[in-house]
């Protein structure tokens, strides 16, 4: 039987195509896994190893390979691919956001806080948010939830859960009382409201929780949200000022009972109500709602001078700095921001100090910042060198183990903050430490 021409022509209709869709696939496939190989290798170059929080663990026995993990990170290239399988290749710049779980569709990743090598010391809470002490209940960045949508959604469920608690009756003044003013805080206070609650929020210091100590201008990556009594709030990317020209707008338009620099001291139980101790007053509630943040009480450096008026623990305004010699302290992203945001103020002279050698604990991009302001703006980086002494003009430093002195207006120390677990285990609530764990 011979081979017509048409059998040829039909042939080349149908498989040169293919072939040639084929051929862009494997293209495309190898260039990406050459990409996340080496997003890869810089990360465990810069000893970018460990998540910030929540973060994903994939089973590859159940990856399928699909890559719908990959594309649904709103982060950018998180998770990459590698022979098939999905593997997370830059941990450090996770903010769990927790849409590779929900893209997976074999149920191959799950979220977890902590590593086998740095665990995370977070409150033990049901699903409910419930603490094991009946009533007291938390939510957002104590719980492990940092990013402001995941800790807004928190909030919003928790005061659910309060109000089938609060249901049971009780004879207190109060039915919840909210610690902390921030996305959680805010979230919850609207969501009490909405819920008709008899309810009143607290915070030691402003609006905004963590945001209100960003730098000035500093960008907050957000998602789009569900906030009671406000409809559907789209922000995804915005500035530190503007949501928090957004957050005094729903205080002010909403009238939410919170009232301002009143800290939490002590907290009693009784049978059927929570006696609440502040700074200024003494309350009683059925229930408790901590929507603390992990801050907490910020680490100090203990070394002689640091008492002086001049040493502060946040940046609040970089324009204050303009003219002025300053020492800024740490090797996270707050310590990096701060620095490249004084630096670029006239006249300005910062120097950015931090123990280690590299800046193991800091996003990419805010690294490449740090390089771009020391090539524009004259930023000093000092990596392994140590405070010694803060003088009134000067601050001695230990530095490639030889003792220096440098001129100095101010100090900024971002070296994190001591977690209230202290606090929380002296009213009654029990702290686990996560390795790995959901």
């Amino acid at each position: 039987m011979s081979i017509q021409f048409s059998d040829y022509f039909s042939f080349a209709f149908y498989f040169v195509p293919m072939g040639v869709i084929w051929f862009i696939y494997a293209t495309n496939k190898m260039v990406r896994q050459r990409r996340h190989h080496t997003i890869k290798q810089e990360t465990q170059e810069s000893g970018l190893l460990e998540p910030a929080s929540l973060h994903p663990v994939i089973d590859p026995k159940k990856c399928l390979g699909c890559g719908a993990c990959v594309t649904a990170c709103p982060e950018g290239e998180i998770i990459g691919m590698f022979h098939g399988k999905a593997e997370l290749i830059a941990p450090a710049n996770c903010i769990g956001h927790g849409a590779c779980k929900a893209a997976c569709p074999l149920d191959a990743i799950t979220l977890v806080f902590g590593t086998e090598t740095r665990g995370i010391e977070l409150p033990v809470t049901k699903p409910n948010f419930e603490t094991d002490v009946p009533g007291v209940f938390i939510a957002g960045e104590l719980g492990g939830m940092g990013l402001i949508r995941n800790a807004i959604e928190q909030g919003k469920q928790a005061v659910a859960a309060v109000k089938e608690y609060v249901q049971q009756g009780h004879s207190a003044d109060l039915d919840v009382i909210i610690v902390g003013a921030g996305p959680a805080g805010i979230a919850s206070s609207l969501t009490a409201k909405e819920a008709k609650l008899k309810y009143l929020t607290i915070d030691q210091d402003s609006l905004g929780g963590t945001v209100s100590h960003f730098p000035r201008n500093k960008i907050v990556m957000t998602a789009p949200v569900q906030l009671p009594l406000i409809g559907k709030v789209k922000m995804r990317e915005t500035t530190k000022e503007a949501l928090l020209e957004f957050w005094e707008g729903i205080f002010a338009k909403q009238a939410l009972n919170i009232h301002f620099g009143e800290r939490l001291d002590d907290v009693n139980y009784s049978r059927n109500a929570i006696q609440v101790i502040t700074t200024k007053k003494t309350y009683k509630t059925r229930a408790l709602l901590l929507c603390l943040g992990r801050r907490g009480t910020p680490r100090k450096l203990g070394v002689p001078g640091e008492k002086r008026s001049k040493v502060v623990y946040r940046l609040a305004d970089p324009a204050q700095y303009r003219g002025q010699h300053v020492l800024v302290v740490g090797g996270g992203d707050s310590a990096l921001e701060a620095a490249v945001s004084i630096a670029e103020e006239a006249g300005s002279k910062v120097t950015l100090s931090y123990r280690s050698p590299a800046f193991s604990r800091a996003k990419p991009k805010n690294r490449k910042k740090v390089d771009a302001a020391v090539a524009k703006h004259g930023l000093n980086v000092m990596l392994g060198s140590n405070v010694i002494k803060i003088g009134e003009k000067h601050v001695e430093m230990d530095y490639q183990n030889k003792s220096i002195r440098i001129k100095n207006d101010a100090v900024i120390i971002c070296a994190g903050g001591i977690l209230p677990t202290p606090f929380l285990k002296k009213i009654g609530i029990n702290i686990e430490t996560k390795y790995g764990t959901e």
